[in-house]
């Protein structure tokens, strides 16, 4: 036999009135309502229920013996236990003073006896929706009270933070690039007051990126939520130049949509490293060209005639050798272009030209891998270093064809684009130019993961590990290849699909007269 459902009252209610057929009477209709009574003929006895379990609401009675409702409400109005409870008076008392005086020792309502049932249950069920919504906002209340210490607690904390760092932060506005926030070590680093800094656009004050550039960079962040190490020239106020990490992140500053800068100064860091890289290098190369020399003799049978084992071994050692000689001599040009040794010799250049000379330079190499070099070339002049934008599109065709499988095909192809920045040496007369000229080489190879995509840029960053050992590479070559676009203030990225094939792009500046 199955047990019968117990359904939740609708409110608990203490009636208190010394008067039995009243309390019966208000418990019944109460009761058949849905809700919880708790009925008491003496005002003591209902305070001390009050005080022990608080109800919802209480129907309170005026004359009762020793003590009367009044007594009764200022007790209830004294205790924090049970000062939020409504008090309703139901007395057979008319009198304007009486109603008065129940209004002023706490009461919410007066109903008069007799009274009309439908009206007590709409004046109870008006109370305890009142009740109901005064608790709802005393808790919403309490909850925002601790969101906004929490916060405050949390703004404290990241003031601290942000004072006492020793990096360089500041806060920009998303859309203009003005500066809102910053720290003493930015102050520091800048060579800015805060005055100086406050309210100004990143551009006005040549800290050495220019409003072109800081759009094309919210752009990326906007697309990648944050931007990591990001290394570029910081110009201080003295016009000193310090090589930084940039690390950014979009942030919400009191509603605006912002920009987080932290930097790293790594300027004497990469003196040490530069300096190191440069020595070392210089040391290598004298026993390494040594090294080939002597492969070379052996090589050539001079030294004596060396069995077929000998012979692969020898071509093993010339091989790994080439490359050590490869791997010196791009760190070396690539440490004298970013330390501004190596200028690019700017001049007026066919693209046509210079797209026919990297085929025919690497005709052999997709001879030899059975891959068929495709180009097609536009007519169009740039202000560019020739050799340098060889060097380029021989690197990218190089690479193309060594993660090509026999068969394959790869595209050397160029075609004007609109909206591309294209800035000339405005020394030489060539000034700004909404055009530009994008170069793409594209192959059919493996492709390269979405996550490699930026960083293939860097440094001794390649998809695999191992390429370096089958391949032959250096891992330096895109980012020489991204060096010299860069000081020809074009642009360069990849795109790729896995399992399709990958596509480089170039833009680079046209020439104008």
């Amino acid at each position: 036999m199955s047990k019968p459902s117990v359904s939740t009252p609708k409110a608990d209610i203490l009636v208190i009135d010394d008067t039995p057929e009243n309390l019966h009477l208000l418990s019944t209709m109460l009761t058949e309502r849905g809700y919880k009574v708790r009925s008491v003929t003496k005002g003591l006895t209902g305070l001390r229920g009050a005080q022990a379990a608080a109800p919802d609401l209480i129907l309170l009675d005026i004359n009762m013996p020793q003590m009367n409702g009044y007594e009764v409400c200022q007790k209830l109005k004294e205790d924090d236990r049970t000062r939020e409870i409504p008090v309703i008076f139901i007395s057979a008392l008319g009198d304007v003073l009486d109603k008065v005086k129940a209004f002023t020792v706490g009461g919410v309502d007066y109903i008069a006896k007799p009274f009309q049932v439908e009206e007590v249950l709409a004046r109870i069920e008006n109370h305890l929706t009142t009740r109901r919504l005064q608790k709802q906002l005393l808790t919403q209340n309490i909850q925002l009270q601790q969101e906004i210490r929490e916060r405050r607690q949390a703004e404290e904390k990241f003031t601290k933070a942000f004072r006492a760092s020793p990096n360089p932060i500041a806060i920009m506005t998303l859309a203009e690039g003005r500066f809102v926030e910053v720290n003493p070590s930015f102050l520091r680093m800048s060579g800015y007051t805060r005055e100086e800094i406050m309210g100004c656009l990143a551009a006005d004050l040549n800290l050495g990126f220019t409003q072109d550039s800081y759009h094309q960079a919210i752009q990326r962040l906007q697309e990648t939520e944050a931007l990591q190490n990001h290394e570029f020239e910081f110009r201080t106020r003295s016009n000193e130049t310090r090589i930084v990490l940039l690390s950014t992140e979009l942030i919400d500053l009191s509603g605006d949509r912002c920009v987080l800068n932290i930097f790293n100064d790594i300027t004497e860091r990469k003196r040490l490293e530069n300096e190191f890289i440069s020595l070392v290098s210089h040391e290598l190369r004298t026993p390494m060209n040594s090294m080939i020399g002597s492969l070379d003799l052996l090589a050539t049978g001079q030294l004596g005639a060396l069995t077929e084992q000998g012979k692969q071994v020898l071509n093993i050692a010339i091989t790994n050798t080439e490359r050590l000689v490869r791997l010196v001599n791009d760190i070396l040009d690539l440490e004298r272009m970013k330390s501004g040794k190596i200028t690019m010799q700017k001049v007026k250049c066919n693209a046509v030209d210079l797209l026919t000379q990297a085929a025919e330079a690497m005709q052999g190499m997709a001879d030899q891998s059975h891959v068929q070099l495709i180009t097609e070339a536009i007519t169009a002049d740039l202000w560019a270093d020739p050799d340098r934008i060889l060097q380029t599109l021989t690197n990218l065709l190089s690479n193309a064809i060594k993660f090509s499988e026999p068969g394959g095909a790869v595209w050397l192809a160029a075609s004007m684009e609109n909206g591309e920045q294209g800035i000339g040496d405005r020394e030489n007369g060539v000034g700004r130019d909404p055009s530009a000229l994008k170069i793409y080489v594209r192959d059919q190879g493996r492709g390269i993961p979405t996550e490699k995509l930026q960083t293939i840029f860097e440094r001794f960053q390649q998809v695999d590990a191992s390429d370096s050992r089958k391949k032959g590479g250096t891992g330096l070559g895109l980012a020489i290849c991204r060096n010299i676009v860069e000081q020809h203030n074009g642009r360069i990225w990849a795109e790729s699909t896995l399992g399709q094939g990958s596509t480089f792009n170039v833009t680079l500046p046209l020439y104008r007269n």
